[in-house]
């Protein structure tokens, strides 16, 4: 379980909202069940390092606060628009038996196993999580998916998913997808071979000397009827003088 330090804080104003955060610190606060509202602030620096640990906001934290220990739940971190760090951060108690809507990760393990994706398969994720309504206290850190043995065409519902009996879908009345395994989108053309390759040249080669011969004596067609016809005028005049 994730530990984290808080201390109290009892600021009024903005100005005194600015000199916590200038001093290292992340306002924040904690609410639900029957107690009052807690207004908090944590070190930014180990808030940070906490945030950048695996699914943060589905996992339920141990704050200390002044001494006493509390499960708490983070629903929601604000960053600043401009430096991008945390600027004030939520936090919903825990409290036994209550129901809560949360987002729960997917994970995909035996990826080596499956014959769909060593055939060159393609693992479409259509929900990379899933939105569940369970106690506080009953809240899984991830919903596991076993990809060993499955081949391509197959998909994975939200009913091949075990799931305890008070954990259920937000989603109800459907058995909505999570993934499928599909055929590979693109498929590689197979090479030609070589003999094929080596009989089209040949054959481009015997078209081109064709075309080459063909283009050869057409001029030389012209060039004769030219001369020809050169000559007929001259024979008719040799006639016409000697009569």
């Amino acid at each position: 379980m994730i530990s984290l330090d808080a201390n109290t804080r009892n600021n009024k104003s903005k100005g005194e909202l600015s000199a916590i955060r200038s001093g290292g610190s992340v306002p924040g606060i904690i609410y639900g069940g029957k107690d009052e509202n807690e207004k908090i602030s944590v070190s930014k620096k180990l808030l940070k390092s906490t945030i950048e640990k695996e699914n943060f906001l589905s996992n339920i934290v141990n704050i200390k606060i002044d001494g006493k220990d509390q499960n708490v739940l983070p629903r929601e971190v604000v960053y600043d628009v401009l430096t991008d760090e945390p600027i004030h951060v939520d936090f919903l108690r825990v409290v036994p038996g209550v129901k809560i809507r949360i987002e729960v990760p997917v994970e995909f393990i035996n990826h080596e196993k499956s014959p769909g994706l060593k055939r060159g398969g393609v693992l479409n994720i259509v929900r990379r999580k899933v939105e569940l309504k369970c106690p506080s206290e009953k809240i899984p850190e991830k919903l596991t998916i076993d990809l060993d043995g499955v081949d391509i065409g197959e998909s994975f519902k939200i009913s091949s998913v075990k799931l305890e009996s008070d954990v259920t879908p937000t989603i109800q009345g459907r058995d909505f997808v999570i993934a499928t395994l599909a055929a590979p989108t693109v498929m590689k053309e197979p090479e030609k071979p070589a003999e094929a390759e080596a009989t089209e040249g040949e054959e481009g080669a015997e078209g081109a000397e064709a075309a080459a011969a063909s283009d050869g004596e057409k001029p030389a067609v012209e060039g004769d009827k030219k001369e020809s016809d050169d000559k007929k005028p001259a024979d008719k005049k040799a006639a016409e003088t000697k009569k």
